[in-house]
């Protein structure tokens, strides 16, 4: 049975969010045509303590201000100048935190002719065609995009957690906990 993700999956404690994220879907609806990923692989990000996150130290700019939000809005950004990462925003408003959504196995591609298509944070972007116009929009109440449950349940022993990736910045012990979650064996992730 097919569920949409109710505000009150987005709400719950950020890591819990990042690890139940995966196995659900998402989908992009543009037109009468529907492009769907599943989560493989995500990141978490713990807001004003988080030296990762764009909102250390309370942070509030027109970049990240979608990351306070209440858990749901599309938080979109670009990195290197040409590569949109995708997050939501999680748990309540005025506490800027976030999934990074890393990897989807594509579903409404033949994803044996093209594994690799959305096995990173800007193809995935790429694959969903999502971009800084939908930046901020709520996946609890929009008809574009949003999430769904399709009765998978992703067992707690086939997630792997690892640290981060591309966060060296952050020091020692930010870079190195293990807040990047995929599922075992996938070969859709962006790296093991």
């Amino acid at each position: 049975m097919v569920k949409r993700l109710k505000r009150n999956f987005f709400t719950q404690i950020t890591l819990k969010v990042a690890k139940e994220m995966l196995g659900k879907y998402i989908v992009h609806k543009i037109g009468k045509k529907k492009i769907i990923g599943k989560i493989v692989e995500t990141e978490a990000y713990i807001g004003p303590r988080d030296k990762a996150s764009h909102a250390y130290l309370g942070k509030k700019t027109s970049r990240n201000k979608a990351e306070y939000l209440i858990g749901g809005h599309i938080y979109i950004y670009l990195v290197y100048g040409m590569y949109w990462q995708l997050n939501i925003s999680t748990g309540e408003e005025r506490r800027p935190e976030c999934v990074l959504i890393r990897a989807t196995e594509p579903i409404s591609r033949d994803k044996n002719k093209i594994p690799k298509i959305a096995n990173g944070p800007g193809k995935l972007c790429r694959f969903l065609k999502i971009s800084e116009k939908h930046y901020g929009l709520d996946v609890c109440k929009s008809d574009k995009i949003w999430l769904e449950d399709r009765g998978e349940k992703i067992k707690l022993s086939a997630i792997i957690a690892t640290p981060r990736i591309g966060i060296d910045y952050a020091g020692p012990y930010w870079s190195k906990i293990k807040w990047r979650f995929y599922i075992k064996n996938n070969k859709f992730i962006s790296r093991y």
